[in-house]
């Protein structure tokens, strides 16, 4: 299955809302021909984007692939939430790795919280960055959980930014029976995610790099210089950086065998009123909840409520994605029943067998960082000024993420979905006991 057109029109990004709101660049022409640079980025979400951005800054010559629209991918379809954190939490990541590890870890994710900001109010004004991040506890046993990993962070981490909400106050700023408890995080915060790749993109071309869409990478050759053939265009060059997340397919065995690509929906209701949006979310914080099968929201900068759920276990999104996410949206709020729905899409994103970001220096000149688990936002931003400092020869920070143990899915890139499937119905059925 081809998930570049699987779902999607070549060239055209998806009928989002996201895409609806998003003055797009014009489209970058197809690379043709011999073409030479210092690194050549596989992939144009906030990876690839932010790596070129980086290395441009830091005078490389710089050329960037994509193989349909720069953001077309997970970048421009997300739930827009910038989280603190890696996708384990502390707890998990120090008995993986040690205490000084996890430390690393965590400081790490809050520079990608802090670069995400100051990127998108640089170049992506309009993506509209708003503090705060609420975590949903959907059973009350899980309530006493969140108080307390919340605690620790605060007081093992110094994390001042995160307080504990009991069911008064979680019903008080969530308009929600569902909910028992939880926290709220001000240290994240959330975004539009297309109009903020598209304000990377028009940065990076602003630093000079050479951008080329539907230019999609049939292979690669390791070695000393690289070299990428689209078919097209064979550009040979010093370094390789990809970020290609779930989109990686075939092109390199060792991504394919740790980064399975899943999908996940998305819908935008009518616009509200400023009252029927207190009654849902009452500032404007975004809201993610405790379930494995995650339910996920915020309000648009123009009063839609953008509700994310709803599993699939195919590679085709379904023949009706509105249907599918009104199920669990008015599961949470039944208020919401019946309300139009304008826009539903589906996007596929990258997921890492633990959770944990794949990061690998594939070879001396070939680096890649994908399967961010649908904490990409922020992490995917990082990852390419990571890979930008790995190139110009300050591996360390790099060296920190490659150094989490990344294995391979069982049975491999062939018996991976299959397998997945099952544990998704069982996780999705826990959900409901």
């Amino acid at each position: 299955m081809d998930l570049l057109t699987a779902n999607d029109t070549l060239g055209e990004y998806p009928a989002s809302w996201y895409a609806a709101s998003t003055d797009p660049l014009l489209p970058f022409p197809a690379a043709e021909g011999e073409l030479s640079c210092d690194v050549c980025v596989i992939g144009g979400g906030f990876t690839g984007l932010s790596a070129a951005l980086h290395l441009a800054e830091r005078g490389y010559d710089v050329i960037l692939l994509e193989a349909q629209r720069l953001g077309f991918g997970a970048s421009g379809r997300n739930g827009g939430q910038v989280g603190t954190g890696q996708r384990l939490d502390q707890e998990a990541l120090e008995g993986m790795v040690g205490k000084p590890a996890a430390r690393a870890l965590w400081d790490l994710s809050l520079e990608s919280v802090e670069l995400t900001r100051s990127l998108a109010e640089a170049h992506a004004p309009d993506a509209g960055y708003a503090p705060g991040i609420i975590h949903a506890a959907h059973k009350e046993r899980y309530v006493a959980e969140f108080h307390r990993y919340a605690e620790k962070i605060a007081r093992e981490y110094g994390y001042d930014q995160i307080r504990t909400l009991d069911r008064r106050e979680m019903r008080e700023m969530v308009g929600s029976p569902r909910y028992h408890g939880g926290d709220i995080d001000m240290g994240g915060g959330h975004l539009h995610p297309l109009r903020y790749a598209v304000g990377l993109a028009r940065a990076v071309q602003a630093a000079g790099v050479r951008i080329f869409e539907q230019s999609r990478v049939i292979s690669f050759t390791k070695g000393e210089p690289a070299r990428v053939d689209t078919g097209a265009a064979r550009i040979t060059a010093k370094y390789l950086a990809l970020g290609v997340n779930g989109y990686a397919g075939r092109l390199e065995p060792e991504i394919s065998a740790r980064v399975m690509p899943i999908n996940n929906f998305i819908a935008a209701t009518r616009p509200m009123s400023d009252e029927e949006r207190a009654g849902i979310i009452r500032q404007n914080h975004a809201v993610a909840d405790s379930k494995f099968v995650i339910n996920y929201f915020r309000f648009s900068q123009d009063n839609r409520l953008l509700f994310g759920g709803g599993e699939s276990y195919g590679y085709r999104f379904p023949d009706d994605i509105a249907s599918k996410v009104r199920k669990p949206m008015e599961e949470i709020f039944p208020q919401l029943k019946d309300i139009e729905i304008t826009h539903a899409w589906g996007g596929t994103l990258g997921i890492a067998f633990n959770r944990m970001p794949y990061f690998e220096r594939l070879a001396g000149n070939v680096l890649t960082a994908s399967g961010f688990s649908g904490h990409g936002v922020a992490m995917g931003t990082l990852a390419g000024k990571l890979m930008a400092e790995a190139i110009a020869g300050q591996a360390e920070r790099f060296d920190v993420m490659a150094s989490v143990p990344s294995p391979i899915f069982p049975g491999g890139a062939t018996l991976r979905w299959p397998l997945m499937v099952l544990a998704m119905v069982w996780f999705s059925l826990r959900d409901k006991l």
